[in-house]
């Protein structure tokens, strides 16, 4: 087995990713094959708090926008979140991995209340933490949230898997000449408006020295992979 460079992550996974081809609500094979690879990485002793977003049932600025107050909107992203959370909770353990849910608001019925010592009693234990309900706060997203959290349980990296491959200069799929970047610095990303998370999300990183890895998930694999230090999609780091 390879050797593992980063020894605690937070790994972040959009709530699309688990909606698969139907993009939306849940695809238990994406979800299980998502699972094998945490469940691999956990057995090479990585500690992982996973965060994942809600966009799979709920965008709150897309799906509420000009309908609904933005508070309210955000409040059912952060459902959303809790709901995906005790999703994979549940396929984590049918792989044979302990996982606790921790929400950023408090509903005891579902899952625990987050405290970073808790969290990090956790993942001592060799459990997989998942932050759910993003900050708890209207008006920042799951990017944010995971950013935020990697930096209290002191994170050696923030993998951030989505549904492009890495950061390019454009879209790539509207400018077939978009470039991707293999390294880039957080002042990099700020200054040319690259869209790897949002602003809030970034800036948190670089004032915390946090090392962020962007990747694609379609193929689970690259968790581990980037786990051990392989050179996949985008690394934003200080110079």
């Amino acid at each position: 087995m390879a050797e593992i460079k980063y020894k605690r992550i937070l790994l972040k996974v959009s709530g699309e990713a688990l909606a698969g081809e139907a993009h939306r609500g849940l695809d238990f094979s994406v979800i299980n094959s998502v699972c094998q690879v945490i469940a691999k990485c956990v057995r090479q002793g990585v500690q992982i708090g996973l965060v994942i977003g809600g966009g799979n049932f709920w965008r709150g600025v897309k799906d509420g926008a000009d309908k609904m107050q933005r508070s309210h909107g955000d409040a059912m992203g952060m459902l959303a979140t809790v709901m995906n959370s005790i999703a994979v909770a549940d396929a984590l353990e049918k792989h044979g991995v302990d996982a606790r849910v921790l929400s950023a608001v408090e509903m005891n019925k579902f899952c625990e209340y987050f405290t970073r010592d808790t969290a990090d009693r956790y993942l001592n234990e060799g459990k997989v933490v998942i932050f759910a309900a993003g900050t708890g706060n209207p008006y920042f997203s799951t990017d944010t949230g995971a950013v935020l959290r990697g930096v209290e349980i002191e994170a050696d990296a923030i993998l951030m898997a989505k549904n492009v491959d890495g950061i390019y200069s454009a879209d790539p799929n509207v400018d077939p000449t978009a470039v991707k970047f293999d390294s880039l610095t957080y002042d990099d990303v700020l200054a040319r408006h690259l869209k790897a998370t949002d602003t809030t999300a970034m800036t948190l990183a670089m004032d915390n020295h946090m090392t962020l890895v962007c990747f694609a998930l379609a193929d689970p694999e690259n968790i581990y992979r980037v786990a051990c230090g392989e050179q996949i999609g985008t690394i934003v780091k200080e110079d």
